[in-house]
């Protein structure tokens, strides 16, 4: 489009009394006819200020005043490029009032803002055609169900996919459950009444359920998935657009368990099996068929244990609570509950109440060492670090082993893995893993380049990977949303909600594609990668490193987009050697002239940093709204994703004179933080080969340098940012400054 420009600084939140203004306005770089100021320019005057010009043709605008993560309404500007160029948090919060440093700061940021309206286009959305408004539901638990009943309440069409031959998961094999709702005494225990969930589902005329059938294939992306179904040796395929995976879970393998007597003794039980033992009326030992009158049951087994699962499954204390109501039925029965730690949150605390007040009921902490033969028909329990003593053995007629669960994802993840680790030794060890391992049933079988499951990061045991701080049911395959306990140990009550967000979430990723906007983070984004495909080189790196498998590679090898699963981060963008992947408002040459355009002198030190959006932009904001200190020395370039970042950046920098970079990124590894996954772990390892890049300029590697940071830790970063100064000011200024 033909751009007319137009440019306001606002004077308000003390930007006036930092900065000398008509100075600013003379030495921004920006032609004097498009630069205007106002004393409030958030004001209604302000605004509307604003709102005339764009009436007179002004259609690309740059605003220098507060943070851009401040009163977004207020300078929302439909059909303009608008940018936003920080005055408020970076100089007049963060800077000494009036200082030559100040001024400096204030006429390099609206410089780059300038710059980037300059380079930078109006997005327009990428909408593709035939997009499915139809919702896949993959599992029929409470989850699975919950998840398909509240799309199609909205108005959805909904497929659900169970593998077994009827809907209901594991609330099938349950004799009672804990009320969903509040509870008295004498409802402590209720009927599980799956039937009637169940029913709801198959009557409801726009749901589709398929049962005893697996997903057999899935293509596309998000509003354009092609599932196939299999069924009795039958295949259909359908489109979709976005699925649910609520695939449930499975008992731990007590197996693993001959410590506590599981295998050894038939009255060492699970958990889920006993469940099945209290449907049959009374309680009697398998061995022999005498009621138990002193029943044992044992919490974390196999649970929070370096050599078996290593969290808690969330649901396990509320179960063994309520299958002592199972023994107690039995007035002359006797429940023994030993635990490491009762956890009963929210409401389940006063079902925890209920169970103290019953004198059937003996709650005591115990690290269980060993279920042995009493030598009577008896088990004996061996216990230390009790609350009854050192060390204690307690008979019982029969044990429980709270086993926990473990997510349905967890057995191919575990394949995939296995896979992986055979294909670094060669071919032939590749070839006898395959012939010898056996292979899961995958839940999803998604024809990605990248894999057929839902990747999971170390550490996550299997769970679907949702980033948990940031983006519930999320997975790092767009469109797709985990629920239940294939995302997390959690309960019933939980598992009801969390399909239902689950299924707000498909929903919300249906509405986004029809608009041609990133499903997430970045909803509001309606720009996405436009490569120069005529210089691609086909390196592929762009397809090994994009973390949400959004690029394929046809028959040639030769990358192209499934934008729908594009979540906008620039990964891509960071990854190019030839740099030919840009966006509208975002690009490698955008960025690289926006470094070119600070001043550099030979009588000051220059740094630049570049902050990652999502954790070190804000926590830089924080320091302002604190009124802290900024080093007046950097100058801050925020990026989408610290992933996004390309190393001609480096080179563009001190080729310029820039005498230091400072990368701050999110913190990576197995507590990540970052919103798009990798991106600053994918930052740090590119940056590893910094040095070459620097070597080849005769500079000090030391002169570019990583941080992870996180977005509470505002307080910590002027004393990294001083720090990084203070070594460049050691290495001395850098030499191209003469040039």
């Amino acid at each position: 489009m033909e751009k007319k420009f137009g440019v306001y600084i606002c004077k308000g939140c003390g930007i006036g009394e930092a900065v000398d203004i008509e100075k600013l306005k003379k030495n921004a770089g920006i032609p004097p006819a498009a630069i205007k100021d106002h004393p409030i320019l958030c004001s209604t005057e302000g605004r509307e200020l604003i709102k005339a010009d764009i009436k007179e043709g002004v259609n690309t605008i740059t605003i220098g005043a507060c943070s851009p993560r401040a009163k977004f309404e207020e300078f929302d500007f439909p059909g303009t490029i608008t940018e936003r160029v920080n005055l408020r948090e970076f100089v007049s919060w963060t800077q000494e009032p009036m200082a030559a440093s100040t001024q400096s700061a204030a006429e390099d940021y609206m410089k780059m803002g300038y710059i980037k309206t300059q380079k930078g286009n109006m997005p327009e959305p990428n909408i593709l055609p035939d997009l499915s408004r139809t919702i896949l539901v993959i599992g029929g638990g409470v989850a699975g169900m919950s998840a398909a009943l509240e799309a199609a309440k909205l108005g959805y069409e909904v497929v659900l996919v169970e593998k077994e031959s009827q809907l209901g998961g594991f609330a099938r094999r349950l004799y009672k459950k804990i009320p969903m709702g509040s509870f008295t005494r004498e409802t402590l225990i209720v009927d599980p009444d799956i039937d009637k969930m169940a029913n709801e589902v198959t009557g409801t005329s726009n749901i589709k359920v398929y049962t005893s059938s697996l997903i057999e294939k899935t293509d596309g992306q998000p509003g354009l998935f092609d599932v196939t179904i299999s069924k009795n040796g039958s295949s259909e395929t359908i489109r979709v657009g976005a699925i649910v995976m609520a695939a449930g879970w499975k008992p731990y393998d007590a197996t693993k368990l001959g410590y506590l007597g599981y295998g050894v003794s038939r009255d060492v039980v699970t958990n889920i099996e006993f469940e099945e033992l209290a449907r049959k009326g009374k309680i009697v030992r398998p061995s022999d068929g005498k009621e138990a009158k002193k029943v044992a049951f044992i919490q974390c087994a196999g649970q929070r244990s370096s050599d078996h699962l290593p969290y808690c499954s969330s649901m396990c204390c509320a179960t063994s609570l309520k299958q002592a109501k199972y023994v107690r039925q039995n007035s002359d029965a006797l429940a023994m509950i030993f635990y490491k730690d009762i956890r009963t949150p929210g409401r389940l605390e006063n079902y925890y109440k209920e169970a103290q007040d019953d004198a059937g009921v003996l709650l005591t902490k115990a690290e269980v060492k060993g279920v042995s033969d009493a030598g009577n028909g008896n088990l004996l329990i061996d216990m230390e670090n009790t609350l009854l003593g050192q060390q204690v053995q307690v008979e019982a007629d029969l044990v429980v082993l709270a086993t926990g669960l473990v997510p349905m994802s967890r057995g191919p993840q575990e394949y995939l893995d296995g896979l992986t680790e055979a294909g670094k030794k060669g071919d032939e060890a590749r070839k006898a893993y395959l012939a010898d391992t056996p292979k899961p049933d995958f839940i999803l079988n998604l024809g990605y380049r990248q894999g057929p499951e839902i990747p999971s990061l170390e550490g996550a045991c299997g769970f679907a990977d949702s980033n948990f701080i940031c983006f519930q049911y999320e997975t790092r395959r767009t469109g797709i949303y985990a629920a239940g306990g294939v995302r997390q140990p959690m309960n019933m009550s939980e598992a009801i909600e969390d399909g239902a967000g689950a299924a707000f979430k498909a929903i919300q990723c249906l509405d986004h594609v029809a608009k041609g906007i990133a499903v997430h983070p970045r909803a509001w984004d309606a720009t996405f990668p436009d490569p120069m495909m005529i210089k691609c080189t086909s390196c592929k790196r762009c397809t090994e490193e994009c973390p949400f498998g959004a690029i394929d590679e046809d028959e040639k090898g030769t990358p192209f987009y499934r934008i729908n699963r594009c979540r906008r981060c620039g990964t891509c963008m960071g990854a190019c050697p030839e740099r030919i992947v840009s966006f509208k408002d975002f690009s490698v040459d955008i960025v690289g002239s926006m470094i070119k355009g600070i001043e550099v002198t030979e009588d000051e030190f220059r740094i630049v940093v570049l902050a990652c959006e999502n954790d070190a932009y804000p926590a830089l904001d924080s320091i302002g709204v604190r009124r802290g200190k900024i080093n007046p020395n950097v100058r801050i370039i925020p990026v989408r994703c610290l992933g996004s970042t390309n190393l001609v950046w480096v080179t563009d920098a001190f080729s310029k004179g820039i005498d230091g970079m400072l990368l701050l990124g999110c913190k990576y590894g197995e507590n990540y933080q970052c919103h798009f996954v990798k991106g600053s772990e994918l930052a740090n390892y590119r940056f590893s080969k910094v040095k070459e890049t620097l070597d080849k300029l005769q500079l000090e590697s030391d002169r570019c340098q990583l941080v992870q940071v996180s977005i509470s830790e505002y307080d910590k970063l002027p004393d990294i940012i001083n720090d990084f100064v203070s070594r460049v000011e050691e290495i001395g200024p850098n030499p191209f400054k003469e040039f």
